[in-house]
């Protein structure tokens, strides 16, 4: 009160006049109607039952060509199994319109209740067009290659020459595979030799980690494929007698090695450098030397932290002995290359397409669950 009657005098004196504050009243406010995205799922659907029937007419049509001639009834039931199948998209559609209409009724009774079924009503919609956009995807696809008289078919995915050929190409995909098998081993090791020498401690180990860096940006800098194409015809070239009576894949290891040293390097560094300062001080005080510290304690902390990213670099490595076709190395890549050369047909190299994604899916899989538990550790604080 005190301070304020000279702030009631002093607007007396001023002769202003405070207008009076009234209190703000709050109501819920309606929701915005659903109305359109439940009609919008609805076209959204019959557009996709359009599209599956043309896309089956259009399977039928090319099976019938002359030079096919594959006319059956069980051909004619997929094509109405797969429109009836594209129908089924309508049911949360209408599930969605029938929720929004409820909406509507519910905007002058009960409000709570109204966003909640609004909510209910987009969900719905949202999830028709979800399955609308992958269906799309999918008959695009198979519209793709049956177009032109089943052209891209034949082109890539010719099932004669594919079984005709698999075996020859799997046996060369095992090259692929030694390569890989090989190669990991030799990037783990020389990936930490790497790590810890840019982790050289001291006045003493800034040569060491200038040579560490300058390695590092060097290979990751060059495309794996000049990496591979250097070594493997630059090194035999040299004379000298390690490299001149090596075969190519061992050849193609030591470029991958060199390559991806590099990237695996930065993955052990980030793990080391993860790990708290007190744990090597820790080390330190019960009288560990530097490389006992980082042996014992420091770099098995690490690599347990750095499995997921590790195991992410050993699938581009994986894919990445594909290149070594270009030394020579007779493998699934190369051989497919010879098959379709004879053929005039990439089928071939589409088998060689399959077989690197029957073996990195799984492992991409497993990837994504190893970061899953992780994360689930660091939130439980383990």
């Amino acid at each position: 009160m005190a301070d304020a009657e000279p702030l009631a005098a002093a607007e007396r004196h001023a002769g202003l006049r405070l207008p009076l504050r009234t209190p703000r009243s709050w109501s819920p406010q309606p929701p915005k109607s659903p109305l359109g995205w439940s009609i919008g799922a609805i076209g959204a659907a019959l557009l996709t039952i359009v599209a599956a029937y043309a896309t089956g007419e259009a399977v039928r049509s090319a099976l019938a060509a002359p030079d096919i001639a594959v006319v059956s009834p069980v051909i004619d039931g997929a094509v109405y199994v797969v429109t009836a199948a594209a129908a089924i998209l309508l049911v949360p559609a209408f599930r969605s319109l029938a929720i929004a209409l409820r909406t509507r009724r519910m905007l002058t009774s009960d409000i709570a209740e109204a966003r909640a079924l609004a909510a209910a009503a987009r969900g719905a919609a949202w999830y028709t067009l979800g399955y609308v956009a992958a269906a799309l995807l999918v008959l695009f696809f198979v519209f793709f290659i049956v177009v032109n008289e089943l052209a891209v078919g034949t082109t890539f995915f010719n099932v004669e020459l594919i079984g005709n050929t698999f075996g020859l190409i799997l046996s060369a995909f095992w090259i692929n595979v030694e390569i890989f098998c090989i190669a990991q081993i030799f990037v783990l090791a020389w990936g930490l030799i790497i790590a810890v020498a840019r982790l050289a401690p001291g006045e003493a180990g800034k040569p060491i980690r200038l040579i560490a860096t300058v390695y590092v940006d060097l290979f990751r800098a060059l495309p794996a494929i000049i990496s591979i194409y250097l070594v493997g015809f630059g090194l035999p070239l040299t004379g000298l007698p390690p490299f001149g009576w090596m075969a190519p894949m061992w050849l193609a290891i030591l470029a991958l090695t060199l390559t991806y040293g590099a990237y695996v390097s930065e993955v052990y560094r980030a793990g080391i450098e993860s790990v708290h300062p007190s744990q090597t001080a820790a080390a330190r005080s019960l009288g560990l030397s530097y490389g006992q510290s980082l042996r014992f304690v420091i770099i098995p902390q690490a690599v347990r932290r750095i499995i997921p990213p590790l195991l992410n670099d050993f699938i581009s490595l994986q894919k990445d002995t594909a290149l070594v076709s270009v030394i020579g190395t007779i493998d699934a890549f190369n051989q497919a290359k010879m098959v379709a050369s004879n053929h005039f047909n990439l089928s071939s190299v589409t088998t060689v397409a399959i077989l690197f994604v029957i073996i990195t899916i799984p492992q991409a899989r497993f990837v994504d669950r190893l970061m899953e538990a992780d994360q689930r550790r660091m939130r439980a604080g383990v």
